[in-house]
């Protein structure tokens, strides 16, 4: 399996549902960039982390650092190894201890920011989930950074803690709909709407495995 290493470049706060973000993950060196829905305490944990904010007590991944710590490992690097049905899988490695761990990858990443330990994903994944958006990357620097660190600032502020979305309802439709969706694919990416461009791009693999 090759590995494509990636950068978190930032928490986009869903604009549909409550209590859901939009991690999104860039390939270090290229263009693609990989949006996954988490719920909201999994990116408190990351967006803490990011921003330096040390809680009085552990917290779930604090804790599982120090765990692995102290029993004499060390995250060496995480990687998103698979997609099946619109679900995403991660691989912890666990140097010292000699594991590989079955995660989520926000909790995965939450770890690896945690151990400043490089962060991967399968490049069959990267193919088949990647988006690459059609703004040049001066325009999505400049105009994303003020939103990225609000965005993080507020996550340090929430307490709540929601479930995450269901996906939406999978609807047999005709090519007509494909086509919709895949300009509305086009319109979000432009605007730099990763969360709701990811569940475009999720409904749309499930409507085009209906055509066979």
């Amino acid at each position: 399996m090759a590995k494509i290493p990636v950068e978190i470049l930032g928490l986009s706060a869903s604009t549909g549902s409550n209590g859901a973000y939009a991690l999104i993950l860039k390939e270090s060196g290229g263009e693609r960039r990989l949006p996954i829905v988490i719920g909201a305490p999994e990116a408190q944990a990351i967006a803490a982390e990011l921003e330096g904010v040390r809680p009085t007590r552990p917290m779930t991944h604090d804790l599982l650092k120090n765990i692995i710590e102290q029993a004499g490992g060390t995250v060496s690097e995480v990687c998103i190894v698979d997609l099946r049905e619109s679900i995403f899988y991660a691989q912890i490695v666990i140097e010292g201890l000699e594991l590989s761990v079955d995660a989520r990858p926000s909790d995965a990443i939450a770890l690896a920011v945690r151990f400043s330990a490089p962060i991967f994903v399968a490049d069959s994944v990267l193919d088949a989930a990647g988006i690459v958006p059609e703004m040049d990357e001066d325009a999505i620097g400049d105009d994303g950074d003020d939103d990225d660190d609000d965005d993080l600032m507020r996550l340090l502020h929430q307490s709540e803690e929601e479930d995450e979305p269901e996906s939406p309802p999978v609807r047999r439709t005709p090519m007509s709909r494909i086509e919709q969706l895949r300009r509305e694919l086009d319109q979000a990416i432009r605007e730099e709407d990763y969360e709701r461009a990811a569940r475009i791009r999720d409904e749309l693999k499930r409507l085009e495995g209906t055509e066979y």
